[in-house]
């Protein structure tokens, strides 16, 4: 995969991959999170994604969405814990369009006193909507419980009652303690020569002052196994099962992705599915995630059963647990695992918005950008033996931690 990097004197990086489509994708990534919050900002970093939208100095919100919808393109943002996005699709022709709206709304929103005011009432319903969701509440709670102090435990969306108290004051604040130019990665995807895709970052992003990040994230609290049972009124319960894991610098982490690919990944073949679902028809949603994170990871099973079957459940992903434990994989196994991993990463590439969002989080973190080639000779090179000394270290069952929704 050839690529096309370069660094402005403002410390905004830039990365560039050409691709013959008539449609192009780019995005502005920022290394800032609901992580980077202080205790009185909980929430904030979701709310400025929001609010980023409400206007400029030369743009009222409805010339904002209509920018690019007026030529069937679309702009687009994501917060998590670590990184906000913001990142849009469009026709070729319409590229300079579309990055000079990305810089507008970055380093020229105003936040608009009326608009925060509609804003909040609008994440408060995205708050409670998310309520009603056990299945994805409860990944998120999960965290909490793992990292039981601090930002890095927060929910993203923060709380009703932290958002009520956000003002204009407090988003720029956070925005100049945070949005730190040489934290941000312009990516763009599309059939466009490096020099042009050059020349529109130096006349938008170019321009602005450096601010550079001078401050270290501290580091997440100690982790204690913990085991929470709490009562809901859903129509059946949910659980998550896991530990802290791998960080992001952590060389052990794609063998991790691996495992956790295996046990709960997409594939209706995974051992979690066959186990719970195929075999013993007791669960229905059933997956693995694994999340690195500058510093530190977290590893976790969800799924979710019918009261009665709940320490059923249990001890069934236990023992597949277990199993990677005891259990070198065989040469078959292994390989199989390998190549499922494999054919996920490649047709995941084929989509070239994530494409470009992930060269960009890449190049961010790791100011580089693995090929294709690259990762399948790191899949390649894991051992039998690297995977079991994985699955003992993440996997151990003194060290796991349990989440449990009962049916009230």
């Amino acid at each position: 995969m050839e690529l096309f990097t370069h660094t402005l004197p403002n410390g905004i990086r830039l990365i560039h991959h050409r691709v013959a489509s008539p449609v192009g994708h780019c995005g502005l990534i920022i290394n800032t999170g609901s992580r980077d919050e202080q205790n009185d900002e909980h929430g904030m970093a979701h709310f400025i994604e929001h609010v980023i939208f409400k206007g400029t100095q030369k743009r009222k919100t409805w010339h904002i969405l209509s920018r690019l919808d007026d030529v069937g393109g679309e702009l687009n943002a994501y917060t998590s814990k670590e990184e906000t996005a913001i990142y849009s699709s469009f026709l070729i022709q319409d590229f300079q369009r579309a990055v000079e709206l990305l810089h507008d709304i970055t380093f020229h929103s105003v936040f608009p006193e009326k608009e925060i005011k509609k804003e909040k009432e609008v994440i408060i319903d995205e708050i409670n909507s998310y309520k009603d969701n056990p299945a994805e509440l409860i990944i998120d709670d999960f965290e909490e419980l793992v990292f039981n102090e601090g930002p890095m435990g927060h929910n993203i969306l923060g709380t009703a009652e932290s958002i009520k108290n956000f003002n204009r004051e407090d988003i720029l604040k956070f925005i100049q303690n945070n949005y730190h130019t040489d934290q941000m990665v312009l990516c763009m995807v599309g059939n466009l020569p490096p020099t042009k895709v050059l020349k529109a970052a130096e006349k938008y992003f170019g321009v602005e002052q450096p601010n550079y990040r001078t401050q270290k994230r501290p580091a997440p609290p100690e982790y204690k196994p913990t085991e929470f049972r709490k009562e809901l009124d859903t129509f059946q319960s949910h659980i998550t099962i896991g530990n802290i894991a791998y960080d992001l610098e952590n060389p052990k982490r794609l063998g991790l992705s691996l495992l956790n690919n295996l046990l709960g990944g997409p594939g209706m073949n995974s051992r979690l599915n066959i186990a719970l679902r195929e075999k013993n028809g007791i669960a229905y949603n059933i997956e693995s995630i694994y999340s690195p994170y500058y510093g530190t990871g977290v590893f976790s099973i969800y799924f979710g059963t019918d009261q009665q079957n709940i320490d059923r459940s249990l001890r069934i992903a236990r023992r597949e647990l277990g199993q990677l434990r005891k259990t070198k994989l065989g040469q078959m196994q292994l390989q199989k695992a390998k190549r499922q991993l494999k054919g996920q990463i490649t047709i995941s590439s084929e989509n070239k918005e994530n494409l470009m969002l992930n060269i960009g989080k890449s190049f961010l973190l790791y100011n580089k950008v693995d090929s294709l080639e690259d990762i399948y000779k790191k899949i390649d090179n894991l051992t039998a033996m690297n995977l079991l000394e994985i699955a003992n270290e993440i996997f151990d069952e003194k060290q796991l931690s349990y989440l449990i929704y009962e049916q009230s």
